[in-house]
């Protein structure tokens, strides 16, 4: 029973999942529980609480039903999110497998640690510019500075400028200004993210690029390219191979938080 109720936690927090990632949380660190979560899933399945809808080469992967949802709003067994799909849309569009890879992702980066902390497919948007996007997943593990982490996972599918233009777009949202004060007066202008998105954050949240879906000499090359097609970004970026962050090594800083730099680079509103 136990098991079950954990593996409802844990997609209701990564949305989508394998038996093996599911057993890497649940079970014992020193066991392979993949049998017990298995029996678990399959019953889950038979109470209409979750469902699979595709594979991850022959790995089942595993997403919430409605009623599976439901099951967690009504226990309260996570904190209170706005409401997200159950992953089974995403997983019969033929994004299964990067959904694997953003759960392989906060896994390596947290663990059970920080499970409860985490959303996936986060929406970022600015309406009056049309700037929007989906940020893979973002950790609410607050500092002195900023409230969340952000996480973007590239899992070896899209094109280089397309990955450097996804950066690039957090450097947008970023430099967006809003001016406040009644009509009439000077009023000041302020940062739309810490008016109306993150409001207690001091700087703008770092972005973490974890790059995944290849070889690892060629997810290497991949990191210095992106370095080189961001290099000036004004938002703070650190980047990583999945690999490497499975094995604990360090990230490399790609790029520095400078509001000043940012608040020249973007024009001023206009004020009322």
């Amino acid at each position: 029973m136990k098991v079950r109720a954990d593996a409802l936690r844990m997609l209701g927090c990564v949305r989508i999942a394998t038996v093996r990632q599911m057993a890497q949380v649940i079970t014992k660190e020193e066991s392979d529980g993949r049998s017990y979560v298995r029996r678990a899933m399959n019953k889950l399945a038979e109470l209409g609480l979750a469902e699979t809808n595709g594979k991850d080469g022959k790995h089942q992967i595993w997403n919430l039903t409605p009623a599976g949802q439901r099951a967690l709003a009504d226990g309260n067994e996570l904190p209170p999110r706005p409401k997200a799909g159950t992953g089974a849309k995403a997983v019969l569009a033929g994004f299964g497998p990067h959904g694997v890879a953003v759960t392989d992702m906060i896994l390596a980066y947290g663990g059970r640690k920080y499970l409860t902390d985490w959303q996936v497919e986060v929406n970022h948007a600015i309406k009056e510019t049309g700037l929007s996007f989906n940020t893979d997943a973002v950790l609410a593990l607050p500092t002195k500075t900023s409230e969340v982490r952000l996480f973007e996972l590239d899992n070896g599918t899209m094109s280089q400028a397309r990955l450097a233009k996804e950066v690039w777009d957090y450097e947008r949202y970023a430099g967006h200004r809003v001016w406040e004060g009644a009509r009439g007066t000077n009023g000041r202008t302020f940062p739309f993210w810490q008016r109306h998105r993150y409001t207690r954050s001091q700087t703008f949240p770092r972005l973490h690029v974890v790059l995944a879906g290849k070889e690892e000499h060629l997810l290497d090359n991949r990191l210095q390219a992106l370095a080189h097609d961001v290099q000036g970004i004004a938002v703070a970026v650190w980047v990583n191979t999945l690999p490497r962050l499975q094995r604990g090594e360090p990230w490399y800083e790609i790029g520095v938080d400078d509001p000043d730099r940012r608040r020249r680079r973007y024009p001023e509103p206009v004020g009322r």
